[in-house]
């Protein structure tokens, strides 16, 4: 990530995390390596996760370790450990690199960066359709809302998921011949995934499978109304995907995904639902749980794709020069004192020394709207120099008082 895609990425990151402060989530930081059991009993021993994209190693205790695939897992497991989920609520975000041996791709990669929002002890369908929402402003506030749809389905308890598994493989098991490579090993160990196939003949088949809407049980049926008849007064555009499934095996009840088809085949940018069973197989008394997770790289790249021209924020606001090497101290000072009175700014001081030409040359290339001069005559009359390089405007000389004054003045 270099600094020009560093500026966007910030830009991006700033905007989500607000919007994520502004409804009361709080942040927490997790470790990068947890215990590879965390993740194979949370996540499920079947998945694609846990059975071929999970970066493990042994330490020199002989314990397995793995680099965090995903970020719910090892929130769980640092709220259970320290007490913070029994007879609690909790809203939680994270943000930070999770790894995945995967083939990259645009839009998919081994190391990919995700911000994640976890709400603990709340099991009504509100819960659910905030976290919706703050999707729904994250694409808002980065103008990139009319590029993005939102799919919604419901598992259904765990006993209703666990029966769907049982009639879905009942009506394959027959057919498995048929089926792609990918479905066929997944057929005994997780065969809901199998209705996310892409191979045209998979697909024929399910046309003909059970369906999940049908095994819904009575009070997965009444949540997922009430979720969508909050959805639908807070109008909030959505479709019902009755194949939409996750491929994590801790969801119950709601599931959802943002999407978009503008960035060919990684055309989920967030996802999430309902894991009320989640607190509970990590160790922890029952819990209701739900969260969501966006992935930055795929949110820029979408970004990139509506707002390509847009310009952001420079190396710098304000450059400060020395006219001489006897006068670096005083600029260097005067920058400081900037910083402290002016903490919305970024201000760079040159280093190496050289004529001015060349000072004014990396000044004009750090994208600085101000250049501070200073040289013989300024340090004698306790002044500055003050060039706008953005603007037809004059260069004026102020005392070194009034300088912090008319800057702030400048860039409001």
């Amino acid at each position: 990530m270099l600094p020009q895609e560093g500026r966007r990425w910030r830009h991006i990151e700033d905007r989500l995390r607000q919007i994520l402060s502004g409804h009361g989530y709080e942040e927490v930081h997790l470790p990068i390596m947890e215990f590879t059991e965390l993740f194979s009993r949370g996540v499920g021993e079947s998945t694609d996760i846990v059975e071929k994209e999970m970066y493990s190693l042994a330490d020199r205790d002989g314990e397995s370790i793995t680099l965090r695939p995903e970020g719910t897992a090892g929130c769980v497991r640092a709220l259970l450990q320290h007490g913070l989920l029994y007879n609690q609520t909790q809203r939680v975000f994270y943000a930070g690199p999770m790894f995945r041996y995967e083939r990259p791709q645009k839009g998919r990669y081994r190391q990919f960066y995700q911000l994640g929002a976890e709400a603990f002890g709340l099991a009504g369908p509100d819960v659910d359709a905030e976290l919706i929402l703050m999707g729904l402003q994250f694409w808002r506030s980065l103008g990139i809302e009319t590029r993005v749809r939102l799919e919604i389905n419901t598992l259904g308890s765990s006993a209703a998921r666990a029966a769907y598994r049982r009639a879905l493989v009942a009506f394959l098991t027959p057919h498995a011949a048929e089926l792609d490579k990918d479905s066929q090993r997944r057929l005994q160990s997780n065969p809901l995934r199998i209705l996310d196939s892409k191979a045209e003949k998979t697909r024929q088949l399910l046309i003909d499978a059970p369906q999940l809407p049908d095994h819904i049980d009575p009070a997965g049926r009444a949540h997922f109304a009430a979720l969508c008849g909050l959805l639908d007064e807070l109008e909030v555009a959505y479709s019902v995907n009755p194949k939409l499934v996750r491929g994590l095996d801790y969801y119950t009840h709601t599931v959802f995904e943002w999407k978009t088809d503008a960035l060919g085949a990684q055309d989920t940018i967030c996802a999430g639902g309902r894991y009320d069973g989640l607190v509970e197989l990590l160790g922890g008394r029952p819990t209701p749980a739900a969260g969501f997770a966006l992935g930055l790289e795929r949110v820029m790249l979408l970004y990139e794709k509506m707002h390509h021209d847009e310009e952001f924020a420079s190396a710098a606001d304000i450059y400060c020069c020395a006219l001489d090497v006897g006068y670096q101290a005083r600029v260097m000072a005067l920058a400081q004192k900037l910083r402290d009175e002016l903490p919305g700014l970024r201000i760079r001081t040159h280093a190496g020394g050289g004529k001015l030409k060349n000072q004014m040359r990396r000044a004009d290339a750090s994208g600085a709207r101000v250049v501070l001069l200073i040289g013989e005559d300024e340090a004698s009359s306790d002044t500055a120099s003050v060039k706008y390089l953005r603007e037809d405007r004059a260069q004026e000389t102020l005392a070194t008082d009034q300088v912090t004054d008319v800057l702030k003045g400048y860039f409001s």
